[in-house]
């Protein structure tokens, strides 16, 4: 008997070390990578611009304030002020008791700017992110889609299009689309993988586990690319509708883990979260380009998200400050993203001129109309032009040196120049 069970102990032994095998190599990997990314960041190119300043920041957090989140004010500065942030644009949930876009954080807390907006649904089932933030967001989802818009760029408000996956209302005059959103993209790992995952890699590599879980959310960027290029069609029409920007989103809400015994005051023994706000806040950035002569304010920052001027920058990969993306036409110099220019007579044909840099070598990728019209592998910068093709040009940059799936996954993303 004793000899049997010894036998069946050996066995799931056997089996459990052959399960974990693979996790245990994809940790050696992870490490590797760590390695490479460090070597990279040593290898970037710094780049200034004396005409705007580079702000970096995250859209969309969550505290326990409105729900959904166990995260605090202390955690979510701390966080903040430890990864340099410039700026947190917060999306509080809504009550239909209090606003809680106004108790939330707003203001300058260390070094960080927070902007107090919401999340909102309207009665058409769309949800947006709504910035900054009105005591009347509980009652908008009693207001369809349309009337909701109306009112918030009537009181200057962004309106972002939040999990555009389940949005219905594409015809209406909305700021933005969250294309990347951290959380949605965590809810399509697998789970299994994911757990084992987490015990080998996430203490040592946090960030880098859960981004090697990243997609390209191919989805959402070809309908961005459709939406914008049908409002290009339409800008000089009865029916001109504005220019609309790309963002990420991180969904931070700080409440995916475990806790061994406690308290609902926060003390607790062995507490772990896998989404804790220092973690999510280095994965994905939006990076603002401002102009130089304006103080860094809510106003100028909300200016800036609104007209384009702005990219992705998956910073958990590599340091994504420095990247540029402008184009010359006519009176139009060095139009930055967010830019509408028109093709001008160059030798007889209308022509724009576009030029891409990047920090780091890497693969540039310039799109227009969600097709590929240009590619420069193992590059910094890429020049060209177009003649006789107005449409919307953006531009996604690959670091294909740190191999698989980032080799298929955007390291920068940026918004696009409108080119008629």
């Amino acid at each position: 008997m004793k000899k049997a069970l010894k036998r069946i102990f050996l066995v799931l032994l056997a089996i459990l070390v052959a399960i974990q095998a693979p996790f245990i190599y994809r940790r050696y990997k992870v490490g590797k990578l760590a390695e490479k990314i460090a070597t990279l960041n040593a290898e970037r190119t710094e780049r200034t611009d004396d005409r705007f300043n580079e702000y970096k920041g995250v859209i969309h957090a969550h505290t326990n304030l409105g729900g959904h989140s166990t995260g605090g004010f202390d955690e979510l500065i701390a966080a903040a002020n430890a990864n340099d942030l410039d700026f947190v644009l917060m999306t509080e949930h809504y009550s239909d008791a209090f606003d809680t876009s106004s108790l939330t954080l707003n203001g300058v807390y260390g070094k960080t700017l927070f902007v107090g907006g919401n999340e909102i649904d309207t009665a058409d089932s769309d949800r947006f992110l709504m910035i900054p933030g009105s005591p009347d967001a509980a009652g908008l989802r009693k207001v369809p889609t349309t009337g909701v818009l109306e009112k918030l760029h009537a009181e200057n408000r962004l309106a972002i299009v939040a999990y555009p996956e389940k949005f219905k209302s594409w015809d209406s005059n909305f700021d933005g689309i969250e294309v990347f959103s951290l959380n949605t993209n965590a809810k399509k790992m697998n789970p299994f993988t994911a757990i084992f995952d987490g015990i080998w890699s996430y203490p040592a590599y946090p960030e880098l586990m859960l981004a090697s879980y990243f997609k390209r959310p191919d989805e959402n960027l070809r309908k961005f690319d459709e939406i914008a290029t049908d409002n290009l069609r339409k800008i000089d029409t009865p029916a001109r509708k504005p220019m609309i920007s790309l963002f990420a989103g991180t969904d931070a809400h700080s409440n995916i883990g475990f806790h061994l015994f406690g308290d609902d005051t926060g003390n607790r023994i062995l507490n772990f979260k896998i989404d804790n706000y220092a973690t999510i806040f280095r994965l994905a950035r939006q990076h603002v380009l401002i102009d130089a002569s304006r103080p860094f304010s809510r106003e100028a920052l909300i200016e800036a998200l609104k007209n384009g001027r702005s990219f992705i920058g998956i910073d958990a990969l590599a340091n994504t400050e420095g990247f540029k993306f402008e184009a010359s036409s006519c009176e139009d110099t060095n139009a930055p993203m967010g830019s509408d220019i028109e093709l001008c007579n160059d030798m007889g044909f209308s022509t724009a001129y576009f030029s891409v840099e990047s920090p780091l070598e890497s693969r540039i990728i310039v799109y227009r109309g969600g097709s590929v019209f240009r590619e420069a592998p193992n590059s910094r910068s890429l020049e060209f032009s177009s003649k006789e093709q107005p449409g919307v040009y953006r531009v996604e940059v690959y670091l294909d040196q740190l191999g698989p799936p980032f080799d298929k996954m955007p390291w920068i993303i940026s918004n696009p120049i409108y080119v008629r």
